[in-house]
């Protein structure tokens, strides 16, 4: 039977909740209305912040969140419209002019925040009285983290207008790259994500072709993703120095709101852990298979007993759903609008954006799930997962525009509670014991996916952008980087070689936002040990996580975590995370 028809009816997505086209009379007027705001909004208030009283400054913040709203849901329509098809010159044409003009716009909101950061302490601490003030107080707070590394407002501006025709462009070409690149597979031109989905496939010879394809087409391109790389990283050390910001990842922690000291304790967790977790994994999966060594395209292979079949969409919406619904009814509720509303596009195309992802847009529209729906069961955990951001996005909303958004450390955490909650869902309906370990497997490959897997992304980004200090990096330079770390991390049961050397190249979180990756890694060792709690805790614990959804942006990790009796600030709250892995491993290893 044909995979597509297999998997039944897959659903597309209506963006006209947002807009209803390009040329829509409606976009135009967004964007004329929120260009003549911006401008009066500046005419009225810049070079004033500081001198405003109380209820004058929460009417300019008020003011101001009304606005970027607006744009808010221009941009998110407009990348929306490109990530399904990102090798159309039209679609690549309104998004790059849709950025342009945002861009010009918000120029002109700009002094907003740069005087806000200007404001003395004790002034702030005063006019933070006043509850139309006191309301933004989150937003407040997180974004004068950045004060200390603030350049003048002329530097600034111009740092924001030419990220268009600099960072934001290179993003651009190696989107667009990435999605016009074919791997021949059989016959078959492939996309980057249909190929890669091979990767999972039961049959061997498949996965080395795959495996090949993919290096083939990487090693012919390395030399553009290569200068990308190089350009981005350059770009940002940059800015980074006239910031005086100390390390490459600073920013990123800053944004997210952790301290620098959190993130080592996790990342050196996590590799003193790599011979605990996956070289002992790997190397009982190579035995499974009967094999000694596991080549680079065996990594995600299924066990040879695995009966590897397709899971329809139909039959996905229940499991995860079902899983929610069993959590909590309120949960689930939220979950069930996605299926019931055209929110999510489920099937793989040419051009549309690789992977998967859950758009917040505007909390006055709704999340976006896009995801490449293949029928395995890690697409099925990729749908639990991307779920779980969705309604996490409509529970933060009531937030407004400015203090919605999650710090990427805390975004993952109902991401990965979702994925939690659909695999122990399934693995309670199981009483095969076979089945039982082939589900136990597939989880430990997740969760290393998850944490090993992203944290040597991490360790990779850090040894590369300290190299690029010294000068640009070759494609070999940035390829043995690669290795060391891919050696390192999956350990000495692999074969790595040929040009899985030039694997570091597709990964889009590199390119798009550096340092991203150990948020991966912080939300499963976090929800681990958040699942553990609920396990066994009393009545009112779904209260309790609905509540921390809803919190959005204005908690840090230390209050939203404190009701659950955590603290992320402990080392040992990292290896009770990974405990949790080590746990399914000794299960395997026992079976």
């Amino acid at each position: 039977m044909n995979e597509t028809v297999a998997l039944g009816d897959l659903p597309e997505w209506d963006l006209s909740d947002l807009y209803p086209g390009t040329e829509s009379a409606e976009l135009a007027g967004d964007l004329d209305r929120a260009e003549a705001d911006s401008k009066a909004f500046n005419t009225t208030y810049a070079g004033k912040i500081g001198d405003l009283d109380d209820a004058a400054l929460g009417a300019a913040i008020a003011e101001y969140e009304r606005i970027q709203e607006t744009l808010g849901r221009v941009m998110s329509y407009a990348y929306l419209v490109y990530a399904g098809n990102m090798t159309d010159p039209a679609v690549a044409k309104f998004f790059q002019t849709m950025q342009e003009r945002v861009n010009g716009i918000t120029s002109h909101l700009l002094f907003l925040t740069l005087e806000l950061n200007r404001i003395d302490d004790a002034a702030l601490a005063e006019k933070l009285t006043e509850p139309a003030v006191a309301h933004y107080e989150p937003w407040i707070r997180d974004t004068r983290v950045f004060r200390p590394y603030q350049l003048s407002d002329e530097l600034e501006k111009l740092l924001h207008e030419k990220a268009i025709s600099g960072r934001n462009a290179w993003n651009r070409l190696f989107d667009e790259t990435m999605a016009s690149l074919r791997f021949s597979v059989d016959g078959k031109d492939l996309t980057s994500e249909e190929a890669l989905h091979l990767l999972s496939d039961g049959d061997g010879a498949v996965r080395k072709k795959a495996g090949l394809a993919l290096g083939d087409v990487f090693a012919d391109n390395v030399r553009l993703f290569a200068l990308i790389t190089n350009t981005l990283a350059k770009d940002k050390e940059i800015e980074d120095t006239w910031r005086k910001l100390p390390e490459p990842e600073t920013a990123r922690h800053l944004s997210n709101q952790v301290e620098q000291n959190v993130v080592d304790a996790l990342a050196g967790a996590v590799i003193d852990a790599y011979p605990r977790l996956s070289h002992r994994y790997y190397a009982l999966k190579a035995n499974w298979m009967g094999r000694e060594k596991l080549d680079y395209w065996d990594r995600n292979a299924p066990l040879p007993d695995d009966d590897d079949r397709l899971i329809p969409w139909g039959e996905a919406t229940e499991i995860v759903l079902g899983a929610y619904n069993r959590f909590s009814p309120d949960l689930g509720a939220v979950g069930q609008r996605f299926f019931d509303n055209a929110w999510i596009d489920a099937p793989s195309r040419p051009g549309k954006a690789p992977g998967a992802f859950a758009h917040p847009t505007v909390p006055s529209a709704h999340p976006y799930l896009l995801l490449n729906y293949q029928g395995k069961t890690r697409d099925v955990m990729t749908l639990a997962h991307e779920l779980g951001h969705g309604v996490h996005q409509v529970l933060a909303g009531d937030q407004g525009a400015l203090m919605s958004d999650t710090p990427l450390t805390l975004a993952e955490t109902a991401s990965v509670f979702g994925e939690m909650l659909t695999f122990r869902a399934l693995l309670d309906q199981t009483d095969n014991p076979n089945r039982r370990r082939i589900m136990l497997a597939s989880k430990v490959e997740d969760m290393l996916n998850t944490v090993v897997r992203q944290t040597a992304f991490y360790d990779f980004e850090r040894r590369l952008h300290r190299a690029r200090r010294d000068g640009e990096l070759t494609p070999e330079a940035i390829g043995d980087i690669w290795m060391a770390v891919q050696t390192e991390s999956l350990g000495p049961v692999f074969r790595l070689d040929g040009d899985y050397r030039h694997f570091w190249c597709y990964i889009p979180h590199f390119i798009h936002s550096p340092f991203y990756v150990y948020a991966y890694a912080f939300g499963d060792c976090l929800v681990n040990a958040l699942y553990a709690v609920y396990q066994t805790a009393e009545a009112g614990f779904q209260a309790k996580y609905l509540e921390m959804l809803k919190a959005g942006g204005t908690l840090r990790h230390k209050e939203l975590l404190a009701p659950f009796g955590l603290d992320a600030g402990d080392p040992a709250f990292w290896s009770k995370g990974l405990g949790v892995i080590e746990g399914f491993i000794d299960e395997l290893a026992e079976a």
